[in-house]
Protein backbone atom coordinates (compact mmCIF):
# COMPACT_ATOMS: atom_id res chain seq x y z
CA UNK A 1 0.00 0.00 0.00
CA UNK A 2 2.80 2.42 0.84
CA UNK A 3 4.36 1.84 -2.60
CA UNK A 4 1.04 2.82 -4.17
CA UNK A 5 0.86 5.99 -2.06
CA UNK A 6 4.43 7.00 -2.91
CA UNK A 7 3.74 6.47 -6.62
CA UNK A 8 0.46 8.40 -6.33
CA UNK A 9 2.34 11.35 -4.84
CA UNK A 10 5.08 11.15 -7.50
CA UNK A 11 2.47 11.11 -10.28
CA UNK A 12 0.65 14.08 -8.73
CA UNK A 13 3.95 15.98 -8.64
CA UNK A 14 4.76 15.14 -12.26
CA UNK A 15 1.22 16.15 -13.30
CA UNK A 16 2.15 19.74 -12.41
CA UNK A 17 5.68 19.57 -13.82
CA UNK A 18 7.45 19.00 -10.50
CA UNK A 19 10.99 17.69 -10.87
CA UNK A 20 13.59 15.36 -9.34
CA UNK A 21 11.18 13.32 -7.21
CA UNK A 22 12.72 11.04 -4.61
CA UNK A 23 11.48 9.18 -1.55
CA UNK A 24 13.59 8.53 1.53
CA UNK A 25 12.79 5.50 3.69
CA UNK A 26 13.14 6.60 7.33
CA UNK A 27 11.58 3.52 8.93
CA UNK A 28 14.87 2.29 10.43
CA UNK A 29 15.76 5.65 11.96
CA UNK A 30 15.01 5.71 15.70
CA UNK A 31 12.77 8.64 16.56
CA UNK A 32 11.96 9.55 12.95
CA UNK A 33 8.80 11.64 12.73
CA UNK A 34 7.51 9.70 9.72
CA UNK A 35 8.18 6.58 7.66
CA UNK A 36 8.92 8.33 4.37
CA UNK A 37 9.89 11.73 3.03
CA UNK A 38 9.02 12.57 -0.55
CA UNK A 39 11.12 15.44 -1.88
CA UNK A 40 10.78 17.37 -5.13
CA UNK A 41 11.17 20.85 -6.53
CA UNK A 42 9.55 23.22 -8.99
CA UNK A 43 10.91 26.17 -10.92
CA UNK A 44 8.71 28.97 -9.55
CA UNK A 45 6.42 29.72 -6.60
CA UNK A 46 3.23 29.37 -8.64
CA UNK A 47 4.30 25.89 -9.69
CA UNK A 48 5.26 24.94 -6.10
CA UNK A 49 1.72 25.85 -5.05
CA UNK A 50 0.18 23.95 -7.96
CA UNK A 51 2.19 20.83 -7.11
CA UNK A 52 1.13 21.03 -3.46
CA UNK A 53 -2.52 21.52 -4.38
CA UNK A 54 -2.44 18.56 -6.75
CA UNK A 55 -0.77 16.25 -4.22
CA UNK A 56 -3.37 17.25 -1.61
CA UNK A 57 -6.22 16.67 -4.06
CA UNK A 58 -4.98 13.25 -5.22
CA UNK A 59 -4.27 12.07 -1.67
CA UNK A 60 -7.72 13.22 -0.51
CA UNK A 61 -9.33 11.34 -3.41
CA UNK A 62 -7.59 8.20 -2.11
CA UNK A 63 -8.93 8.80 1.40
CA UNK A 64 -5.73 10.14 3.00
CA UNK A 65 -5.88 12.85 5.65
CA UNK A 66 -3.63 15.88 5.40
CA UNK A 67 -2.79 16.38 9.08
CA UNK A 68 -0.75 19.52 8.70
CA UNK A 69 0.64 21.70 5.97
CA UNK A 70 3.03 24.65 6.11
CA UNK A 71 4.58 27.07 3.66
CA UNK A 72 1.63 28.01 1.47
CA UNK A 73 2.03 31.70 2.27
CA UNK A 74 5.24 32.08 0.30
CA UNK A 75 5.49 28.82 -1.70
CA UNK A 76 9.27 28.54 -1.25
CA UNK A 77 9.01 25.24 0.64
CA UNK A 78 5.68 23.55 1.31
CA UNK A 79 5.54 20.64 3.73
CA UNK A 80 2.53 18.29 3.80
CA UNK A 81 2.15 15.76 6.62
CA UNK A 82 0.12 12.64 5.83
CA UNK A 83 1.25 10.75 8.93
CA UNK A 84 3.46 8.02 7.51
CA UNK A 85 4.55 10.20 4.56
CA UNK A 86 5.76 13.81 4.69
CA UNK A 87 6.00 15.60 1.34
CA UNK A 88 8.53 18.43 0.81
CA UNK A 89 7.90 20.61 -2.24
CA UNK A 90 10.70 23.10 -2.76
CA UNK A 91 11.41 26.01 -4.99
CA UNK A 92 14.58 24.79 -6.77
CA UNK A 93 16.86 27.37 -5.14
CA UNK A 94 15.62 26.40 -1.67
CA UNK A 95 16.13 22.71 -2.30
CA UNK A 96 19.67 23.40 -3.46
CA UNK A 97 20.31 25.53 -0.36
CA UNK A 98 18.80 23.25 2.33
CA UNK A 99 19.94 19.95 0.74
CA UNK A 100 17.46 17.99 2.84
CA UNK A 101 18.27 14.69 1.17
CA UNK A 102 21.94 15.11 2.13
CA UNK A 103 20.93 15.21 5.81
CA UNK A 104 19.48 11.73 5.31
CA UNK A 105 22.24 10.39 3.05
CA UNK A 106 22.43 7.05 4.89
CA UNK A 107 18.81 5.98 4.34
CA UNK A 108 17.45 4.04 1.37
CA UNK A 109 16.15 6.29 -1.39
CA UNK A 110 14.18 5.80 -4.55
CA UNK A 111 14.03 8.09 -7.55
CA UNK A 112 10.87 8.43 -9.61
CA UNK A 113 10.51 9.14 -13.30
CA UNK A 114 7.61 10.49 -15.26
CA UNK A 115 5.63 7.52 -16.48
CA UNK A 116 5.52 7.08 -20.22
CA UNK A 117 1.92 6.51 -21.20
CA UNK A 118 1.31 4.30 -24.18
CA UNK A 119 -1.32 5.57 -26.58
CA UNK A 120 -4.75 4.54 -25.29
CA UNK A 121 -3.36 3.12 -22.04
CA UNK A 122 -3.20 4.41 -18.51
CA UNK A 123 -0.96 1.71 -17.04
CA UNK A 124 2.75 2.32 -17.51
CA UNK A 125 6.20 1.51 -16.24
CA UNK A 126 8.00 3.30 -13.43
Amino acid sequence: MITHDLRLIADAIFDKKGEDVISLDLRKIDGAITDFFVICHASNTTQVGAVADNVAEKMKEEGHTLYRSQGEGNNFWIIQDYGNIVVHIFLKEYRDFYRLEDLWADVPRKGYQLRKVKKGATNTQE
